[in-house]
């Protein structure tokens, strides 16, 4: 009753005031029908906060986000699924499911009184034009009684999470050289006599199955020699984004370090649908980026790092990762300015792979600054350093410099094989 009383509304506290003033009135001017009109207007508050107080709800509150992971601009649908566990209730019940302000207003619904065993499931849509992991809930209820004289909220606890990944663009199809590397005991090799049968089998090592012994090298060689493990080549790439955020231009949604997030998310994407595995590092290493595979969880999971990546510090980039000859394959860089300290880094990565592709974003122009005819293209000085580079601005097309980028390479193709 006490919370009740709490949650009177600026109508029920008038009709309280209204209802002691005339009671007041009526002794003091012996109007015995204004007593029975004070009387009537005090106690219906009180009538309704008891009623409304009386109320017990216990509700069950359940969200699924379809899909999980939406694209930035794209719509996803939350489906609420409530019942009522508790007595039946009276009133008018206004559902609200909290909403993070990026993702629109707040989704509102009005219930009539609750049953035993009542279930109702509804569906709303959020779109959000931001990355990001936004977290939807919980629950708020809102019971008033018919008159609006009373008006109590609760929560019921539960969230849901709806991670919005960065815009990507579809990209075409490219030359692209290099990445392709073995697995397993089976590497290319070269050799100039002899069959491959002389480098398709090895020594027999303890624990090897006996079906795997080839006895015509066994007879020839003296010693038995088994079958390798011949595994499959794939294709190995490599997107670094430069996150850093002295080498980006821009505030929010215009800013550089979004494109670059943007361009990077759409190489990913376009890499793992032509059979690429792919791996994800950043300025600030390899930690975090999870190992090459193809599987469609593993886009999922670079996308919804990408969602939640964020601008570092970090002053220097890290180029620790390159070295790593497991891996090898082409390298394809989502690059801000470049800094005379940046050098060594890039040389290192070209160095260390096989082929290295480049998007260079012109981050002056996201400063609302011309191009210097003075000094070099930003993508120029990238590609002196043995990359294949293409700059892109805030008004240029990522498809159309995915397809110059790829020009660039089959000239270098061409360019190699004379």
């Amino acid at each position: 009753m006490r919370d009740a009383l709490a949650g009177l509304t600026l109508r029920g506290r008038a009709f309280l005031a209204a209802g002691g003033t005339a009671i007041v009135c009526a002794i003091l001017l012996g109007q015995s029908a204004l007593t029975r009109v004070g009387v009537l207007v005090l106690v219906l508050p009180l009538v309704a906060a008891f009623v409304i107080g009386r109320g017990r709800f216990d509700l069950g509150v359940s969200r699924t986000a379809t899909p999980r992971l939406v694209a930035a601009g794209q719509p996803a649908r939350i489906d609420l699924s409530i019942s009522n566990r508790g007595r039946r209730s009276t009133g008018a019940l206004l559902v609200e499911d909290l909403v993070p302000y990026a993702l629109g207003t707040r989704s509102r619904f009005v219930l009539q009184g609750l049953g035993r065993e009542w279930e109702r499931e509804v569906s709303y849509q959020v779109r959000s034009d931001v990355r990001g992991c936004f977290e939807i809930g919980p629950l708020a209820l809102r019971v008033a009684d018919p008159f609006g004289l009373v008006e109590l909220r609760r929560t019921f606890p539960g969230t849901t999470t709806l991670v919005v990944t960065p815009r990507t663009v579809p990209l075409p199809q490219i030359p692209l050289g290099g990445g392709w590397s073995g697995s397993g005991e089976h590497r290319p090799q070269a050799f100039a006599a002899g069959s491959a049968e002389d480098v398709s089998v090895r020594e027999y090592r303890r624990g090897d199955e006996l079906r795997r012994v080839h006895w015509r090298s066994s007879a020839r060689v003296g010693d038995l020699m088994v079958r390798r493990e011949e595994q499959p080549w794939e294709a190995k790439a490599t997107v670094l984004l430069d996150n850093r955020l002295r080498v980006h231009r821009g505030h929010g949604l215009a800013s550089s370090f979004e494109a670059a997030v943007s361009v990077a998310a759409s190489i990913v994407v376009h890499l793992e649908q032509i059979g690429y595995a792919v791996r994800l590092v950043t300025a600030e290493g390899g930690g975090g980026g999870g190992e090459h595979g193809g599987a469609e969880h593993h886009t999922e999971g670079m996308l919804e790092r990408l969602a939640l990546l964020a601008p570092t510090q970090r002053a220097l980039l890290d180029a620790g990762w390159s070295g790593d000859q497991n891996r090898g394959g082409t390298v394809f860089a989502v690059l801000g300015s470049m800094e005379p300290s940046d050098i060594p880094a890039l040389r290192r990565i070209r160095h260390d792979s096989s082929s290295t592709m480049a998007i260079v974003l012109d981050v002056e122009q996201w400063a609302g600054r011309a191009p210097s005819a003075d000094l070099p293209s930003p993508e120029a000085a990238v590609r002196g350093l043995g990359w294949r580079a293409v700059g892109v601005g805030p008004r240029d097309r990522l498809d159309t410099a995915w397809q110059d980028l790829g020009r660039h390479a089959e000239r270098g193709a061409k360019s190699g094989a004379r």
